[in-house]
């Protein structure tokens, strides 16, 4: 009689934030998504044993405004309370210092220019004025990190499956490969990297599938 072959364990890394944006991009609400749903999807395509989730996301600063702050705090909330997930995040940084745009404002205030010509000076020279730009910083060298940590090192997962399109995570997956683990990659329809598909085996999560398998 044959021994039926136990499925190996995976585990799933969420690249909150290039998910987050390309939902919108599909006009998708990253609030209706149920990411338990996502991950068991994935897990269920590549025919392997679904154990947990990590879920990795930037979050904003009380100085973008309590409503965004909360908002996204809320919605971070809501993925840490699903079963078998862990939500890690960092702090979103800034590329210039506030006391730099206020100093390049200060500039734009000293040419003279009239009460119709300031505005338009300050709308079309963004980046002339220092205008602050938020920017993820870390998040991807956290995932690269976990992903080598608890397959290859502490040997708690057989198989990684990445949810990103970032082609960031090419390096890490060559590393994973080589040392004798299996890393597969998801991403949405939007926002995904020719490289990572030339390297990985993927599952293409488009916006009817979404919508049939993974909503709330």
């Amino acid at each position: 009689m044959s021994v039926a072959k136990r499925k190996k364990d995976a585990f799933v890394f969420i690249d909150g934030n290039n998910v987050y944006h390309n939902l919108k991009l599909m006009a998708i609400k990253p609030s209706h998504i149920d990411f338990q749903k996502m991950s068991n999807l994935v897990c269920s395509h590549f025919n392997f044993n679904y154990v947990k989730s990590f879920y990795y996301n930037s979050i904003p600063s009380l100085a973008d405004g309590k409503g965004i702050y909360y908002a996204h705090m809320k919605f971070l909330g809501g993925i840490r309370a699903l079963p078998n997930f862990v939500v890690k995040t960092r702090k979103l940084q800034r590329s210039s210092t506030l006391e730099i745009l206020a100093e390049k404002k200060a500039l734009i205030n000293d040419l003279g220019l009239c009460h119709k010509c300031k505005p338009l000076v300050e709308s079309n020279c963004a980046d002339c004025i220092g205008n602050t730009k938020k920017r993820e910083k870390g998040i991807d060298v956290m995932m690269a990190v976990d992903m080598l940590d608890l397959s290859v090192i502490q040997n708690k997962c057989d198989v990684c499956i990445l949810i990103s399109g970032d082609a960031d995570f090419v390096p890490v997956a060559r590393i994973i490969k080589d040392n004798g683990k299996e890393i597969y990659s998801a991403f949405l329809t939007k926002g995904y990297s020719y490289e990572l598909r030339d390297k990985l085996d993927f599952f293409i999560l488009n916006r009817d599938l979404l919508i049939k398998k993974c909503l709330k």
